[in-house]
């Protein structure tokens, strides 16, 4: 009999106290290892009420950003061993009770990126996505789908699964370390040929549930589209962008290969 996976839950954090508690609430701990929260300088009492709680807590110096705050949740989880990570935002926007169902592609390895599509069931709006975030996730989904020649539903989702195989190639710490970090995280996984599948979550909309406002959304939009221009230019061999060329081996001291390479 094959053990069970080791699986790691990171939670990117920025002033989530409000919502961290029924966050982890929801999380199945009897099949999670462990449960790390990276904050990123938050202003709030996030670390106290993660540390309160008995989580593995990192702290940020100094703000680094969504991607940069990722990048430290996949290192710390790789030290860990971790066979599966998964990505939760702790604004209680999304359903933790559904990791099972999220990572279990990866443990019947039937793919090495599992998504939480909001928009699979059809019922994005009226679970309260506001319609202007439904419009710009489809255009930008359905462009990403021609570009990568995939079939995702949504690929802008805070709540993801990622093999240990997958984080350990794609060298995702030369990506941006803001809200497109996700955006070449998918490109990433495209272009070293690794599988994608996507599992339904509904998501809940509430104030403290995003921080992503308008403005900052059009931005993000804007940078997907220079990820799949980027993309697109380094496939045709115009130019070339390390973060889809190199591997993370290439990128990593090598007095840190121990503690993240097997």
């Amino acid at each position: 009999m094959q053990p069970s996976p080791r699986i790691v839950v990171v939670l990117p954090a920025y002033n989530a106290a409000k919502t961290l508690e029924k966050t982890y609430a929801d999380i199945p701990k009897d099949i999670v290892s462990n449960i790390i929260l990276v904050d990123d300088v938050s202003q709030d009492k996030t670390v106290d009420v993660a540390r309160a709680l008995g989580l593995s807590v990192v702290i940020h110096i100094q703000n680094r950003g969504y991607g940069g705050n990722q990048k430290t949740c996949y290192m710390e989880a790789l030290k860990l061993e971790a066979d599966i990570v998964v990505m939760l935002h702790p604004d209680h926007q999304y359903d933790s009770r559904l990791i099972p169902q999220l990572v279990q592609p990866i443990i019947d390895e039937k793919a090495d990126v599992v998504i939480g599509s909001r928009i699979l069931n059809g019922m994005a709006l009226q679970g309260g996505m506001p319609w202007w975030k439904f419009v710009s996730n489809r255009f930008l989904t359905i462009a990403e789908n021609l570009v990568y020649r995939t079939h995702l539903s949504d690929g802008h989702t805070g709540f993801r699964a990622f093999s240990r195989r997958f984080l350990t190639t794609v060298p995702f710490l030369l990506n941006s370390d803001d809200f497109v970090f996700d955006s070449q995280m998918i490109a990433q996984a495209v272009r070293f040929g690794f599988r994608i599948a996507e599992i339904p979550v509904q998501a809940r909309y509430f104030p403290e549930a995003s921080s992503v406002n308008f403005r900052v959304s059009s931005i993000y939009g804007v940078k997907t589209l220079g990820v799949m221009a980027s993309f697109l230019l380094h496939k045709m061999r115009i130019s070339h962008a390390g973060y889809l060329e190199k591997s993370l081996v290439d990128v990593v001291s090598p007095h840190h290969h121990g503690g993240i390479f097997r």
